[in-house]
């Protein structure tokens, strides 16, 4: 991390960052990793919310209550048909505060919910390994296309370069008479043909940059430049090529599908708990005072408290427990299912991407001679063409016959990056997101 501060703070005169600069700045500024750790802290806070419950709940309350008409009772006098006698009950005025306090001592459905908590702070620890990754695969491809634009935009000019020298050369010899305009228009295309390449070229490092700043959460106004070539990665192609791990293990699309599995197993065991009975534990200490006239005055405090029990046994809810359990164990039996055709759809993935690997090796190899065969047969012409024993249809067809083979060279070695910077993502083993 000093590393980054101290290159952050020379943004003002460009970054030159490697491949693993660029993904630990992007692990700890892009916006949607911070939102995640957020995520992990809520989360915690929700499996302390559901364990509050585990203990006992105090408060206070207070009323009053202003009595406009007192009730009246009636006493019988004299048995059946006798005399009745109304009694008024009550006073103007009623005050009742104190302190009440409930406890869970049986509670098998607040139980099974802790668990709950636990597997939902794993799924979004899980979800923030998985996003990790992605950002990840997301920033070492931007950073090799990146490099490929790089390298294209330089074979485009040195091609440009040769070309607008023979220009030159047959300018100066049609103006001397020993060239045709043929020769000089010929020439002048090769040159302009380039030109729109070399500035899509440009275009397209400028719009990787910026997707490259954005997947860092940098300022567009920063300037950055990859401190690494593809030939700087072309060398250990071959080791790992050779200890590439298959396994799905560490896959976070199974991981997340197991970890929801779970949870629905979770809930099922909450939803089977609800026949069971409940028992809970209640006390209050309250003052109460009752007064005639004036609220604020006359005031006649008396206390009282008591303790209790509460038994509650589910007995009929109209099926509604039984359905749901049954809705729960289906959903249950459809992940399974689910996550048969996701492993089979993720190893179908990583044997693509091993064969993209395997081919990739292959072609950088053959494009690797061909660009050795290429500068040959381009160095063998220009001197044919010097002492004019080459037409110059012919040397521009080695010099693009060359362009092509380097082009196809690098473009070899990103397509290998590429493969297994996917590979790894499926298989979920980069080193950056298990930390």
């Amino acid at each position: 991390m000093l590393l980054i501060t101290a290159a952050l703070a020379t943004a003002a005169q460009g970054l030159n960052l490697t491949l693993d600069e660029c993904i630990r700045i992007a692990l700890n500024d892009n916006p949607s990793i911070k939102v995640n750790e957020m995520e992990l802290e809520r989360v915690d806070y929700a499996k302390k919310e559901v364990l509050g419950q585990l203990f006992p709940s105090v408060s206070f309350s207070g009323q009053y209550t202003r009595n406009i008409a007192l009730q009246t009772i009636y006493i019988d006098a004299g048995g059946e048909g006798g005399t009745k006698t109304g009694m008024k009950m009550g006073r103007d005025n009623q005050y009742t505060v104190g302190f009440s306090a409930s406890v869970p001592l049986i509670m098998p459905t607040l139980w099974k919910s802790i668990k709950l908590s636990d597997n939902q702070i794993l799924q979004n620890l899980e979800t923030s390994r998985a996003n990790k990754l992605s950002l990840v695969n997301q920033v070492k491809n931007a950073y090799y296309a990146l490099l490929l634009a790089q390298h294209s935009k330089k074979v485009l000019e040195q091609t440009h370069s040769t070309a607008q020298t023979h220009a030159d050369v047959y300018k100066k010899m049609h103006e001397l008479g020993t060239a045709s305009e043929y020769d000089v228009l010929r020439s002048n295309v090769a040159v302009t043909t380039l030109e729109p390449s070399i500035l899509e070229a440009e275009n397209s490092i400028l719009q990787l940059k910026l997707q490259l700043k954005v997947l860092m959460g940098m300022d567009a106004e920063v300037d950055i430049t990859p401190a690494q070539t593809l030939d700087d990665f072309k060398g250990t192609m071959y080791e790992r090529a050779l200890t590439a791990d298959t396994s799905l293990v560490n896959n976070t699309s199974l991981k997340s599908l197991d970890l929801q599995t779970d949870y629905l197993k979770k809930v099922l065991d909450v939803q089977k708990m609800s026949w069971y009975p409940t028992l809970s534990g209640s006390a209050s200490y309250m003052w109460n005072s009752m007064s005639n006239g004036s609220p604020f005055k006359n005031f006649q405090w008396s206390n009282y408290s008591n303790v209790g029990l509460t038994l509650s046994l589910p007995i009929y809810q109209g099926g509604q427990r039984y359905s749901k359990m049954k809705q729960q164990e289906i959903a249950v039996r459809e992940m399974k299912w689910q996550r048969e055709n996701l492993e089979r759809t993720l190893r179908t993935q990583v044997q693509t991407h091993i064969d993209n690997l395997n081919k990739s090796i292959k072609q950088v190899e053959t494009n690797n001679a061909s660009v050795g065969q290429a500068t040959k047969a381009s160095e063998i012409m220009n001197k044919s063409f010097k002492i004019g024993a080459a037409s110059f249809i012919q040397l521009l067809d080695t010099e693009d016959a060359l362009m092509t083979a380097r082009l196809s060279y690098y473009q070899a070695i990103y397509n290998y990056l590429v493969a297994d910077s996917n590979l790894e993502y499926v298989l979920g083993n980069s080193n950056y997101a298990n930390q």
